[in-house]
């Protein structure tokens, strides 16, 4: 498809999708929670068709690439999508919640009402059931969704939009989802758009986020890469931390809340040939340990997973089976390194002395902060969200997990009884 083709197709289903946006604040919790019911229900009836596309994708994908795993559905990964939907059409309705009011001396009658973004933009990598969740979100908070996916899950995006569109088209409501076209070409177009789109999430890479960030002329909600660090304490208790490093890291090791680097307490290095035993084996656990970390492994590990760290190690978003370790002397080494290398995402300390955990809560910079739980947990579904559109590692508008509040605005309603300003 040739750049002036492209740009016809997004501006026209642009334009399509904010007039769109305008009948969708019309419609009753009930009509918007009968219409997820029905995508979810469709999805449930397509799962052959949908997985015949997603396989598409995959066949042109190196199985080995760390996206892999992000662009591959299966039956139960779609049920769980579908059961996901469900429970954000039955979540209370973010909109036309009453966030303040008050009447001022001089006899005006002031609301401050919850109320649609308008048109939310996604920019997005590999994921399929992104495509799923932020239909979902937005449908719910009343926003018309434009969405940009990668030419890695084209097809799959293609036929769970199609579906979609079968199910609104029910509601006269079809121009609510815009599917930009997967070409990289489309995306300046999409970036652009400052008369058609109100902002803008981008998910993915850091590579990509930072694109989108430093071209958009839209504003932006920046989703950062998750660079997660957890801290195992002097006073950490060994089985506990066991549990939860290898629950962080290896649970799934494709999302954004997967352990990347775990920082150790000088006096407890020991404990990692505990903390790993049996993981070359059972995971294939790729570690890059720093000197001291390295020497305390050697003896314990398989040789062709162990690797001395270099710089490069820390700070990195593996999204694969390989993470760093470092030792520190303290706790306030341990801060300074997350400070250094965090992308405040989520982390986590291992600690039983409870001074040394308020400390960490209050010293850490991060979206999601966390004591003796994995960081696994940076879910907006596990949050109690119902789903997230994204997770904002910002601090303007929203931070953390965005569920359905965090994709709305505000607006001020005025009245009074002919009140004239002198």
């Amino acid at each position: 498809m040739e750049t002036a083709t492209i740009e016809i197709d997004v501006l026209t289903g642009l334009e399509k999708l904010s007039k769109s946006a305008r009948k969708l604040v019309q419609l009753s919790d009930d009509e918007i929670r009968a219409i997820l019911y029905d995508i979810a229900d469709i999805t449930g009836q397509h799962h052959n068709l949908i997985l015949k596309e997603n396989q598409k994708d995959l066949d042109r994908m190196d199985p080995s690439n760390p996206k892999y795993d992000r662009l591959l559905l299966n039956p139960d990964r779609l049920v769980a999508i579908e059961n996901d939907i469900r429970a954000v059409a039955d979540l209370p309705s973010p909109l036309g919640r009453i966030l303040e009011e008050r009447h001022t001396d001089q006899g005006l009658h002031l609301k401050k009402i919850s109320v649609p973004m308008g048109v939310i933009g996604i920019v997005y990598e590999s994921r399929p059931n992104v495509t799923f969740d932020v239909i979902a979100l937005c449908l719910k908070s009343g926003n018309a969704s434009a969405l940009k996916g990668s030419r890695d899950a084209h097809f799959s995006n293609l036929a769970i939009v199609k579906l979609i569109k079968e199910v609104l088209s029910k509601y006269s409501l079809e121009d609510a989802i815009y599917l930009a076209p997967s070409a990289r070409e489309s995306l300046s177009f999409i970036l652009e758009a400052t008369d058609y789109i109100d902002i803008i999430i981008p998910r993915g890479s850091q590579g990509l986020i930072n694109f989108v960030r430093d071209h958009a002329k839209v504003p932006v909600i920046e989703t950062g890469a998750g660079i997660v660090h957890t801290y195992y304490d002097y006073s950490a208790d060994l089985e506990l931390g066991k549990d939860i490093i290898v629950n962080a890291k290896t649970r799934r090791v494709s999302v954004c809340n997967a352990l990347d680097t775990l920082l150790i307490h000088k006096d407890r290095v020991d404990d990692l040939s505990v903390i790993f035993e049996g993981q070359d084996r059972e995971n294939g656990l790729e570690i890059f340990a720093d000197d001291t970390s390295y020497k305390a492994l050697k003896n314990h590990y398989d040789r062709n997973l162990l690797h001395g760290a270099t710089v490069e190690d820390f700070g990195t978003e593996f999204l694969s089976m390989k993470m760093s370790i470092k030792v520190v002397e303290n706790l306030e080494q341990a801060l300074d390194h997350i400070a250094a290398y965090s992308s405040k995402h989520s982390e986590a300390i291992i600690a039983s002395d409870q001074d040394t955990i308020d400390h960490f809560f209050r010293n850490v910079d991060a979206a999601a902060v966390y004591a003796n739980t994995s960081t696994a947990f940076t879910d907006g579904g596990q949050f109690g969200l119902g789903a997230e559109i994204g997770i904002s590692t910002q601090k303007l508008h929203a931070r953390g997990p965005m569920g359905l509040a965090e994709i709305t605005s505000y607006k001020w309603i005025i009245s009074s009884n002919g009140l004239t300003r002198p």
